[in-house]
């Protein structure tokens, strides 16, 4: 297109094509029909004004106008950003496997197929195709729960937040909830437990001290407006020293005796014990309907490794309550969501081959010793693509769930170091790693750019982009 030298910030401008005589070239015509005129045209404006700072800033045409073919491969890829889907495919790297802003877990095999299913195809989300008359949308889950916890029955929200919103509306509206002080947690999103008490409409009865809570001060809280005991899973921080709290169990007897229910809000639910892998022991749905516990809310994310969804389990009159309230529509799974928990917890069915089935559990049960193999196999592949602007090497690292769980409980790994050489940064390289179609996510410490390999989803996917990729020119 414009090869010729310009003397000129006024011949410069000159220079710069129409927007018709791009709209009429032969090679727009592809671009026309993928992405439509006003798509295309919206695009080319785009790049004109760009092109016309350019010139006002450095005096000079960018390099996209050097010919047609070279304006025409800028424009295409200009477009395919601006179309490119938001949530795509990134590669986990940061050593945080469960990683709120990455999405949390990945889906199983199973569950995104039948996700793809409920898609394509009408479902009888609502529907008893044996009685032929109307159904509960919950009632697939609820029956998995009950067979894996014990549970009477189970309602299934958006989330844990949800649940625990649902929970305290539905059973202790205009009533007093008793709880430690010592489990008012906050979580991600500035979400407080004393903050939903009140949205909630119940009153927030405090006993106890931050480190320490007894029975009697319970005993003593409860008066004739008491609506439950609440007991909070401070999954995110722990209190050592001198402490004291008083178990489900205790609970669960002195709620009976005085005819209160006794609800929890567990967090990262686990049904499974996750010592197996190093980590440290969950309390678990089932052992806490054991204790004697009412109601249970959880998350189906995280550590249960579904998508995201709360769960409520627990005594059937109750949950009863909770599925006739007016938030429970507001809050309530479609059929994707619904999907998707019903083949995850599907694997729980069957604890020998749950390990290969979950993504998250087969990562938390990666050995070091292949981390470590794995982490030298790749810096014998990479090394000379990335030399001599980076240093590469393989050492040992630290992975932690994520997501609020276990925060004082890591995971033994090993990690991708670069190191920057001759000029390089490692902010040119993190750049770059994120630039490539499926982005490459690590963490940069200690004047290194870390990848985590705990956290891949694919071994062999991973060393042939990062190939692909090499060093940035």
């Amino acid at each position: 297109m414009m090869t010729q030298v310009f003397d000129t910030p006024a011949s410069l401008y000159r220079a710069l094509p129409s927007v018709d005589s791009l709209l009429a070239a032969e090679a727009s015509n592809a671009l026309l029909t993928q992405y439509g005129k006003d798509a295309v045209k919206e695009a080319i404006n785009q790049l004109l004004a760009h092109a016309r700072a350019l010139i006002a800033t450095e005096q000079r045409l960018p390099q996209w106008l050097a010919n047609t073919a070279a304006t025409f491969e800028y424009l295409a890829q200009h477009l395919q950003q601006q179309h490119q889907l938001s949530l795509r495919p990134v590669h986990n790297l940061t050593g945080t496997i469960l990683h709120t802003n990455l999405g949390r877990s990945q889906q199983s095999e199973a569950a995104i197929k039948a996700v793809t299913q409920v898609m394509r195809h009408a479902t009888p989300l609502e529907f008893e195709i044996e009685a032929g008359k109307r159904g509960h949308r919950d009632n697939a889950v609820s029956n998995l729960i009950h067979r894996l916890t014990g549970a009477e029955a189970c309602c299934v929200v958006n989330n844990n937040a949800a649940a625990v919103l649902l929970m305290l509306s539905a059973v202790c509206a205009g009533k007093e909830v008793i709880v430690s002080r010592g489990e008012l947690v906050e979580i991600g999103g500035a979400f407080r437990i004393p903050d939903i008490m009140r949205q909630a409409g119940c009153t927030l009865v405090e006993v106890g001290a931050t480190n320490r809570t007894h029975l009697r001060d319970y005993e003593e809280a409860i008066t004739e407006n008491t609506g439950a005991i609440m007991k909070v899973h401070t999954s995110n921080y722990h209190i050592q020293g001198f402490t004291s709290a008083v178990d489900e169990a205790t609970l669960g007897k002195l709620c009976r005796e005085r005819g209160i229910p006794l609800i929890s809000d567990l967090g990262s639910g686990a049904l499974t014990d996750l010592r197996r892998f190093g980590l440290k022991q969950e309390p678990m749905p089932q052992q806490m309907l054991a204790d004697g516990v009412d109601l249970v809310s959880f998350s189906g994310d995280k550590l249960l490794g579904g998508p995201q969804s709360g769960l409520i389990v627990g005594k059937q009159a109750l949950i009863d309550k909770l599925q006739k309230h007016p938030l429970k529509r507001a809050l309530r799974c479609d059929k994707l969501i619904l999907a998707a928990l019903e083949a995850t917890l599907l694997h729980y069915l069957n604890p020998e081959t749950l390990d290969r089935q979950l993504p998250i559990m087969a990562k938390f049960a990666r050995t070091e010793a292949e981390l470590c193999r794995q982490a030298e196999r790749f810096v014998a592949a990479l090394r000379p693509l990335f030399a001599p602007h980076y240093h590469l090497r393989a050492i040992p690292c630290q992975t932690q769930v994520g997501s609020g769980s276990q925060p004082d409980t890591y995971l033994a790994s090993a990690a991708l170091a670069f190191s920057a050489q001759a000029g390089a940064t490692l902010t040119e390289l993190e750049r770059h790693f994120k630039s490539f179609e499926q982005p490459i996510i690590g963490r940069i410490a200690n004047d290194q750019l870390l990848l985590d390999l705990r956290g891949a989803d694919n071994f062999e996917q991973l060393l042939a982009n990062l190939a692909q990729l090499g060093a940035p020119v």
